[in-house]
């Protein structure tokens, strides 16, 4: 493909990205606020937590999706999918906004629509981006799948709060309807003729084809282990530095502004270093780096009088920009391991591994930081980057699809 070619597709996967990123912002960093503004018990909040579902468990539909799109013998229906289930998600959003937040079960019914749509247009835009991207421009691909998370969650998370405040619930709620109908219809438009045809005897997407590629298998082991070492710390990093004495205000401020902009840096950072260093490399400077990062925050909850800014710009970099750099590289080598005949059953089965893993993680975080303290927790979360990273090479030699 043309230059031109694969930029229009790199422009297209940063609209379905954002786009879906936007209803993630939206669901779990807008909606509980304004629940709460409106003075809804904590426990109907927390019932918002069961719209993780879909994404956790759509690696059970893709195979479907998957032979829906890469029709043999015809051309890939990447575009049309992502526009039927979008017009789902776009109509479940204005249903949910034209109903109001009260009763609340109403609205989670609509948004556990939008939230299966969404994941289902996710797999699309995943076996899309498989099949349509070169090696030389995973990382760019990547690039828009980990910036995009970031900007979609800052729109949905805190520009629709500033909207539902100016202008209300409903009016707040179409105003993001239309942004992601805007932004799949552009994913739409770039996707049209973007990948080759599959052959017309191709064999059926399936799950039991992907796990029996060894190389599957050993990724699936490798993104377990990168999962755990990079985000074990991720859960505690608030509640550390609202114990080291800064305002919730502050900390609100820090996670918004400051972690869209070094999440994105990290995410076009890592686009251009596994471009010009390879996976491999970025992957290990992650780890090593986040080491570094947390081992600051394991002194200085030791003890070890160190400044309160480099605490809070060691937790800023380790949540945000190293998280970005290093799930940019991995992701890329999700791409280099999935088979483009069957993309978005093989990404997905990947994601869904860092979903379930991410959720489990949280939940082992907070026990061991509560009864061992901020100072063991954070230092066995620095030794772990330092021993998967040891590890890299041999769980990393792959054939075909080694990284580069």
């Amino acid at each position: 493909m043309r230059a031109g070619g694969q930029v229009a597709v790199l422009s297209g996967l940063w609209a379905a990205y954002v786009a879906q990123s936007v209803i993630g912002g939206l669901t779990w960093g807008g909606l509980p606020a304004v629940l709460r503004a409106q003075g809804l018990p904590l426990d109907q909040i927390g019932l918002l937590s069961l719209l993780v579902a879909p994404w956790a468990l759509k690696v059970l539909w893709s195979p479907w999706i998957e032979g829906w799109r890469l029709p043999g013998g015809r051309a890939p229906r990447s575009g049309a999918l992502a526009l039927a289930f979008g017009a789902v998600a776009v109509a479940g959003l204005a249903a949910a906004g034209a109903l109001g937040l009260q009763p609340l079960l109403p609205v989670l019914a609509c948004l556990m629509v939008v939230a299966f749509a969404t994941a289902t247009v996710d797999i699309a835009v995943d076996g899309h981006a498989v099949g349509a991207l070169s090696r030389a421009q995973h990382g760019w691909g990547n690039a828009a799948q980990v910036g995009g998370a970031y900007v979609g969650a800052a729109i949905g998370g805190g520009a629709f709060l500033v909207a539902v405040d100016r202008w209300g619930w409903s009016a707040g709620t179409w105003l993001m309807a239309a942004l992601v109908a805007a932004l799949l219809a552009g994913f739409a438009v770039s996707a049209r003729g973007a990948e080759a045809a599959p052959s017309a005897g191709a064999a059926a997407p399936s799950l039991k084809r992907a796990l029996r590629r060894p190389e599957i298998r050993r990724g699936l082991v490798l993104t377990a282990l990168f999962v755990l070492a990079q985000k074990a710390a991720m859960g505690m990093l608030g509640p550390f530095l609202i114990d080291l004495g800064l305002p919730l205000g502050t900390v609100g401020l820090l996670n918004g502004i400051a972690s869209l902009g070094l999440g994105l840096l990290g995410a076009l950072a890592g686009g251009a270093a596994v471009r010009r260093w390879g996976v491999r490399a970025v992957l290990t400077g992650a780890l090593l780096a986040q080491a570094l990062m947390v081992g600051l925050l394991a002194l200085g909850a030791l003890g070890l009088p160190l400044p309160p800014v480099l605490l809070v710009a060691a937790a800023l970099l380790s949540g945000s920009a190293l998280m970005a750099l290093g799930f940019t590289a991995l992701y890329a080598q999700f791409m280099r391991w999935s088979d483009s005949a069957q993309g978005g059953v093989d990404f997905t089965l990947f994601q869904c591994l860092d979903g379930a893993l991410s959720m489990a993680i949280g939940l082992v975080a907070g026990l061991i930081a509560e009864h061992a303290g901020y100072g063991a927790f954070f230092a066995i979360c620095a030794l772990l980057p330092l021993i998967v990273a040891a590890r890299l090479s041999r769980l990393a030699a792959l054939a075909p699809g080694q990284p580069a």
